[in-house]
């Protein structure tokens, strides 16, 4: 049976799924983790103890932080197993479903705390602020030393870029939580602790559905958002010589940061798909971070692609249903229209 296109795999020589891991960044990652889990646990305690809500919301944010954290270095380890005949991609999705759980959780969390939140309105009660200011305070430095740390490593690596953003909302929270032990030590106006507990949620809210949207969006394989497909097509068309056309392509994410591709390309009569191949591979990777593409050339442009097949039937239900109801709203009009009109299979007068 004639095969009637090439498929291109090669790739260079020691070419592997796994992200590369430095050292100097798991060490700064680690470090981060155990300051900012170690004092989330300090402000759950202050919090329990001074009887500040706030002070327990910006420990839950500190939870956003901590995992974030705890998922870079997770990351980090994890890319240093190697893939094997079952998991070829080794175990890189393991941070997505970790991110996922922890988003899930860190909803529970704020649904707690608004609903304590509510009932201290209702009926407030008494905060400690001289404690709750000392811990606060202590938060504030922490976090300003974690992010110090961060900064020490790879801020172009995007789990490091991630968690020094969290870190950057958790200084909010820390300074939230120092407004309100001021208002309530000068004022003794103890509502502000609950209502600046919400305020801080907000921010867990912020952080947990931006966790939950990109870890379904890469379990849903959706293409990356910062990635157009039709922008790609034309990229590649109009800089690598030699592409005639660019059909079928299909990106995705493995994890974050780890975009992958598959496309067909149709040749010019001329060109080389020993030339042309590595040039499209190139221009993927620096114009759109794509680290691995799948390219196959074919001779013969395939009319369908069993990926498609579903959403061009689709398209094409709509626009049947569409067409159909155009031309009964016209024979409708016509009717209306022409309400004597004698009836075409009667004698003719």
């Amino acid at each position: 049976m004639p095969h009637d296109h090439d498929h291109d795999h090669t790739h260079a020589h020691g070419h592997s799924h796994a992200p590369s891991v430095s050292a100097a960044n798991e060490r700064v990652v680690l470090t981060g983790f155990a300051l900012t889990a170690g004092f989330m646990l300090v402000e759950v305690v202050g919090g329990v103890l001074s009887g500040s809500l706030a002070l327990i919301a910006d420990a839950g944010h500190m939870l956003t932080d901590a995992a974030a954290l705890l998922l870079a270095w997770v990351g980090f380890r994890i890319g240093r197993r190697a893939s094997d005949a079952r998991r070829t991609f080794g175990y890189m999705r393991f941070e997505v479903l970790a991110g996922l759980v922890n988003a899930v959780t860190l909803f529970a969390l704020v649904i707690w705390i608004v609903w304590e939140a509510i009932q201290r309105l209702r009926s407030p009660g008494e905060v400690l602020a001289g404690p709750m200011l000392a811990v606060a305070v202590v938060g504030l430095l922490v976090n300003c030393l974690v992010f110090w740390i961060l900064h020490r490593g790879d801020q172009s690596h995007v789990n490091i870029k991630g968690a020094t953003v969290h870190v950057l909302g958790d200084l909010l929270g820390s300074v939230a939580a120092i407004i309100a032990a001021l208002v309530i030590h000068f004022t003794g106006w103890m509502p502000i602790d609950p209502i600046l507990s919400v305020l801080v949620c907000l921010l867990i809210l912020r952080s947990a559905w931006a966790l939950l949207r990109s870890a379904f969006d890469i379990l849903m394989e959706a293409v990356p958002p910062d990635i157009d497909i039709a922008v790609l097509q034309d990229h590649v068309r109009e800089t690598v010589p030699g592409v005639a056309d660019i059909d079928h392509v299909h990106v995705w994410s493995i994890t974050s940061g780890k975009v992958l591709a598959t496309l067909e390309l149709t040749l010019a009569d001329d060109a080389q798909p020993a030339q042309v191949v590595p040039a499209v591979k190139r221009a993927l990777a620096e114009r759109f971070a794509i680290g691995h593409a799948t390219v196959e050339v074919v001779h013969v442009p395939q009319a369908h692609c069993a990926l498609e097949q579903r959403r061009k039937r689709d398209a094409h239900a709509h626009e049947h249903a569409h067409h159909h109801d155009h031309d009964h709203d016209h024979d409708r009009d016509d009717t209306h229209a022409h309400p004597h009109a004698p009836d075409a299979s009667g004698p003719a007068r």
